[in-house]
């Protein structure tokens, strides 16, 4: 259980500030995640890793020479939101172009993705790797659906040297992606993580059992067994790695027996005992093996073993020296920095200039309304989202929503104030849901409210039919944004049937506040009704079995969210004064 905290919302900056603060000689707080203390003089590749908090030493731990050069931290096991993700780029690079590598999450891809489009088309090189060593997650055939999990530290490691050594981009890119290609892990978890602030674990396994096929965001694992010994242990995990050696592979590994947080390096001790000898009488070399805590989960109880598979290209650099705050190897030469090298880099941002009508800004206080509504309900209803999203996933949606929705609803408090209309209110707090909420409930109800704003301008009241095309636009951008479709066990299970019922209903006359009324309670129907699928998407996939009979948490939230806002969007507001 975590119990050093203040305000748990607060816990993972805090972390991150404090962590800064400790190791000062070797990394600088930015905007959005941490640096380098020292920004090489000449340019090189900048190897930045990111995702949630929650999982130190990964990945701030990492930076320093011969690992990575910036890692992007989100909220607790939360992806960092695109904007996040852009600025730390911006803060590490150093004119040899960018690659973010990160484990495979749907929110990790989204943010990163469209952080990755901003810089490409400022002219800054930038590349993706994502790491999906868990062999428990997909089968073979689908191994690019697999997540990252502790073999994101090998990934990182062999790219981080390789950047190290002044390869280029594309090496750097080739490099990662062979490395990921050629490694694979199991875990085991034998108790639930606890979130800052929250009175149980995500999960709880009975007495004497272990969940083998665990996930690194509280997830629990993929099935339920009797716990072994440490030997029969280290036999399941060997023979189920093993079992996916790659063809043609070489005789040489690099190992980490993980631990996820609360399992003492005694114990992996111990079930290092039985896992060295079986690698080694399988006619392996072991490498420069790790054996502690690199990849955690929080307070985890639990294990995993990762092997990589090495040619002499990929030994050179995982057995090359670095120095980070939490893993140091061999001896590094620190580079001076350049002149500006201690100073952030900070995007000046340049002040909006609002325009808009007396009736778009009578109708923006009734969408100010709404976002105070959401954000109000989506407190009280924070335990209750995260108990759901816990069954299958990492519990952290409720916590996010409340992120959020809190966030949007300052910015766009703020927007109404320098003279927003109703679009651009909903525009400014659709951006501020998304860089503060993470993972893949915040880039999506980012983008969504965004296109909400964007089709409903600052010109006119909406229309009824305008009301529905809003929502639709919002409809449509996050469908194009998550993949996901009917069935698929997603928000889009309550958000399709609401805005077909919307417009189906406005089309046919029926008053506004009636129209979605009745969409709402449609919506909400159609979340209870997830209860019964297996999720297509996303993080609770691997789980399916498990959360069949538990509604999809972002299905549940957004039918909540869009039956208590109905009042607002339809309510003819009270004219105020013009800003032009």
């Amino acid at each position: 259980m975590t119990r050093i905290f203040n305000d748990p919302a607060d816990f993972a900056d805090e972390a991150l500030a404090g962590f800064c603060d400790a190791h000062a000689d070797l990394v600088r707080h930015v905007e959005g995640g941490a640096a380098r203390r020292n920004r090489p003089a000449t340019p090189k590749v900048a190897v930045i890793t990111g995702g949630g908090s929650g999982h130190y030493p990964a990945f701030a731990g990492i930076i320093g020479p011969g690992f990575a050069d910036a890692a992007v931290v989100g909220n607790i096991f939360t992806s960092s939101s695109a904007q996040q993700a852009y600025s730390v780029a911006k803060a590490a690079h150093s004119g040899a172009g960018v690659v973010f590598t990160y484990g495979n999450y749907a929110g990790d891809v989204m943010n990163f993705g469209m952080a990755s489009e901003r810089l490409n088309a400022e002219g800054i090189p930038t590349e993706n790797v994502l790491v999906t060593d868990d062999i428990a997650s997909a089968t073979v055939e689908e191994a690019e659906k697999r997540r990252g999990i502790a073999g994101d530290f090998v990934v990182f490691k062999v790219m981080g040297a390789a950047a190290e050594a002044g390869l280029d981009l594309d090496s750097v890119v080739r490099l990662g992606r062979k490395a990921n290609s050629l490694t694979k892990t199991i875990g085991t978890a034998f108790s639930g993580c606890t979130f800052p602030g929250a009175g149980q674990p995500l999960f709880s396994l009975p007495e004497g059992q272990m969940g083998l096929g665990l996930g690194i965001h509280g997830e629990p694992g993929l099935f339920d067994t009797e716990l072994p010994s440490a030997v029969e242990l280290g036999q399941e995990l060997v023979r189920r790695v093993l079992a996916e050696t790659p063809a043609g592979n070489t005789t040489r590994l690099a190992v980490i027996l993980n631990g996820l947080g609360s399992t003492k390096h005694e114990e992996l001790f111990v079930l290092w005992r039985t896992v060295a000898p079986l690698l080694r009488e399988a006619g392996y070399t072991l490498v420069m093996p790790e054996v502690g805590e690199l990849v955690t989960s929080l307070d985890m109880a639990g294990a995993s073993l990762t092997l990589t598979w090495l040619d002499d290209e990929l030994e050179r650099y995982w057995t090359a020296p670095a120095l980070t705050p939490a893993y140091r190897r061999g001896a590094v030469g620190v580079e001076a920095s350049s002149s500006a090298a201690d100073e952030a880099v900070q995007d000046a941002i340049a002040t909006a200039d609002y325009s808009s009508t007396a009736e778009s800004r009578a109708y923006a206080t009734q969408c100010l309304k709404a976002l105070d509504t959401t954000a109000a309900l989506l407190r009280v209803s924070e335990a209750l989202l995260g108990d759901m999203d816990a069954i299958a996933g990492d519990g952290d949606h409720g916590r996010g929503m409340v992120r959020g929705s809190a966030a949007a609803y300052d910015a766009a408090t703020l927007a109404f104030e320098r003279g927003a209309g109703a679009g651009s209110l909903l525009a400014a707090g659709g951006d501020a849901w998304a860089d503060k909420a993470g993972g893949t409930s915040g880039v999506l109800w980012g983008a969504g409210l965004r296109a909400f704003g964007e089709r409903l301008g600052d010109s006119e009241t909406p229309t009824p039919e305008v009301l529905a095309e809003s929502v639709r636009a919002f409809t449509d951008r996050i469908g194009s944004l998550g993949k996901a479709g009917i069935g698929d066990k997603t928000m889009m299970d309550a958000l399709l049937p609401f805005a077909s019922s919307l417009e189906e209903r406005v089309t046919a006359g029926t008053h506004p506040e009636q129209a979605w009324s009745a969409a709402a309670a449609d919506a909400t129907k159609a979340a209870a009704s997830t209860a019964e699928l297996r999720p297509l998407k996303g993080r609770a996939r691997p789980l399916a079995e498990k959360s069949l009979g538990t509604p999809d948490p972002g299905a549940t939230s957004l039918a909540m969210v869009f039956a208590a806002v109905g009042p607002h969007f339809t309510a003819v507001p009270v004219p105020a004064a013009t800003n032009n």
